[in-house]
């Protein structure tokens, strides 16, 4: 690899263009929690905790769907086309969300929002490391989370400066009859339409995935796209690793091979690792940032500036593992963040239980979202990307993505219940639990993937 001379430039403009997917996914998914103080008040649903719960938990409906039907779309269409369709979809649903005057058609757009975040969600990452060479696969990976973080941060900044400074103890008709409670919340989800529209746009000049058109039975095409990356003899070299790993493949996956013997382990690693992501319970910070600052004792004004401060900590924090899950690999990165969120989220819930509120909780917040930003937001998606065999990446992609989402519908769900029945602290205390278990399970399982081919991971993965 170091004597071949990488088209850097290519392969850095490919992948920025295919991680507006995750940019769209952070701010779809994050928005509804700015808005929420009003739109709640707007379709009078604030006594009603299923139709809240709902609202907040529908688009993950659509993660789910779009999770689901995204290794069916890999394997017949190819990577390109269901990022296109991924985009057009994030524009049809931040235009219909912000025009409605009603709870039903309200959640029907954002279940369309959520088609598009389980699509890009799954073949975003996926696409990258297929066009990535090994010795960067890490850090261009880690930018579709990068995207993502900016999305949430923009949709954080984006909510702040939208909505008008609400009065202490203001009531819920002083909010519904504001310009908050009628037309900001509305233009909290149309910002989204200038980059979703970008992303519909530029999809359409990136190149399709070699590693797809090598399966499909395309390679001079596949050829001249790892050409332009790293040149003939990267091109040659490359080839012929995907041709051998792939040379008793179809072009149709059969699912049931994704529980075979040799790959069921691979599978219950991705799994786990997907649903692990969701149930360390960070998650619960940004959907239910109202509820958490609330009881911790702040505004709702406050609450919107508080926001912003864990969204510029998880964006700072997404750069340092860029810099570091191609230097301290996959593996350490995972076991830090594990225990470092278990430890947090017992003093996290410690702190509810005595009492204390403002600054102490606000600062444990933010130290939770620093640890999970430089681990297992980004090492997550990097590892699942990484690990599935190239015959049924897109289905086992399709598979864990799915899992995910529904770990996160579970999660995102019960938190109103879990926080009425266990208390915020007993909750924080729950989630220490899970992510000590997620600890033991990454010891005990995770190989490490660092600075190996695609093609190399699978022959040490599948022996």
């Amino acid at each position: 690899m170091d004597q071949i001379k990488l088209n850097k430039l290519f392969i850095l403009r490919i992948t920025l263009v295919s991680a507006m997917g995750g940019l769209l996914f952070g701010y779809d998914w994050v928005v509804i929690g700015g808005a929420k103080p009003f739109y709640e008040r707007f379709f009078e649903i604030t006594t009603s905790p299923h139709q809240q719960g709902f609202a907040m938990s529908s688009a993950l409906i659509g993660c789910l769907f779009g999770a689901l039907i995204s290794g069916f779309l890999t394997d017949r269409y190819g990577r390109k086309y269901p990022l296109i369709g991924a985009a057009a979809l994030f524009t049809i649903s931040a235009i219909g969300t912000g025009i409605v005057d009603a709870y039903s058609p309200f959640i029907f757009y954002r279940l369309l929002g959520g088609l598009g975040i389980g699509l890009a969600s799954a073949i975003s990452p996926m696409y990258i490391a297929e066009i990535a060479p090994a010795n960067m696969r890490g850090r261009l990976v880690a930018i579709n989370q990068l995207t993502i973080v900016i999305g949430i941060l923009a949709a954080q900044v984006i909510n702040f400066l939208i909505a008008e400074e609400v009065p202490e103890n203001a009531s819920d008709n002083f909010i519904l009859n504001s310009w908050n409670g009628q037309i900001g919340w509305r233009w909290m989800f149309w910002a989204e339409t200038v980059p979703a529209f970008s992303f519909f746009l530029l999809a359409f000049f990136i190149p399709e995935s070699p590693r797809y058109l090598v399966k499909s039975g395309n390679p001079s095409k596949a050829f001249q796209i790892l050409e332009k990356i790293g040149g003939n003899a990267y091109a040659s070299s490359e080839e012929k690793s995907i041709t051998g790993t792939l040379k008793e493949a179809k072009a149709k996956v059969n699912w049931g091979e994704l529980f075979s013997k040799k790959v069921r382990p691979i599978m219950i690693i991705g799994i786990v690792l997907a649903v692990f992501q969701q149930w360390c319970g960070i998650n619960i910070i940004f959907n239910y940032a109202e509820e958490i600052f609330t009881a911790a004792g702040y505004s709702i004004t406050d609450m919107l500036f508080n926001i912003v401060i864990t969204g510029v900590v998880n964006l700072a924090f997404t750069l340092v593992a860029m810099q570091t899950v191609d230097r301290l690999g996959r593996r350490k990165l995972m076991l830090f963040g594990s225990l470092g969120l278990a430890i947090i989220y017992v003093l996290l819930g410690s702190s509810y239980f005595f009492g204390l509120k403002g600054f102490v909780v606000l600062s444990m917040v933010v130290v939770a979202i620093a640890v999970y930003a430089m681990s297992l937001a980004p090492i997550t998606w990097v590892v699942l990307s990484e690990i599935f065999p190239n015959k049924v990446r897109g289905a086992a992609m399709a598979v864990a993505t799915t899992s995910l989402w529904i770990a996160c519908f579970a999660l995102t769900y019960t938190f109103p219940i879990l926080n009425k029945l266990l208390n915020a602290s007993g909750t924080f205390w729950l989630y220490a639990f899970i992510c000590l278990s997620g600890f033991l399970f990454i010891l005990k399982k995770l190989p490490e993937t660092k600075g190996k081919s695609l093609e190399q991971i699978e022959k040490e993965i599948t022996k």
